[in-house]
């Protein structure tokens, strides 16, 4: 919440947020890009983590940011989280932003 509210306006809202939490600290920044990249709208299999994602999203959402930063009730999109075994003495945690760019859509003709 603490990153989301850093960044304001500045990752170009709404955004998509990719959290990785565990291994090393390479390994938590691959599991937070991997986890920025997971489809919008998936649910999270380890229901835990699906609840902590709902939590995530509708936190930073109440942060008013906004579209653009311009305020409103929609500054994020998504919150994919990936885990990974660690030692919780060195418990390392990657948070990725994707702005506009990482939006996608697919469709078949």
């Amino acid at each position: 919440i603490d990153t989301i509210s850093a960044a304001g306006g500045n990752p170009c809202p709404p955004i998509i947020v990719g959290v990785g939490i565990g291994g090393t600290m390479e390994r938590a920044a691959y599991l937070s890009k991997k986890a920025l990249l997971t489809t919008v709208g998936s649910v999270n299999e380890n229901k835990t983590l699906a609840t902590l994602e709902e939590e995530l999203l509708e936190e930073i959402n109440k942060l008013g940011i906004g579209p653009a930063g311009f305020g409103g009730t929609t500054t994020a999109l998504a919150v994919n989280v990936l885990t990974n075994a660690t030692h919780i003495a060195g418990l390392p945690v990657s948070v990725n932003i994707g702005c506009h760019a990482t939006r996608h859509a697919e469709g078949k003709l």
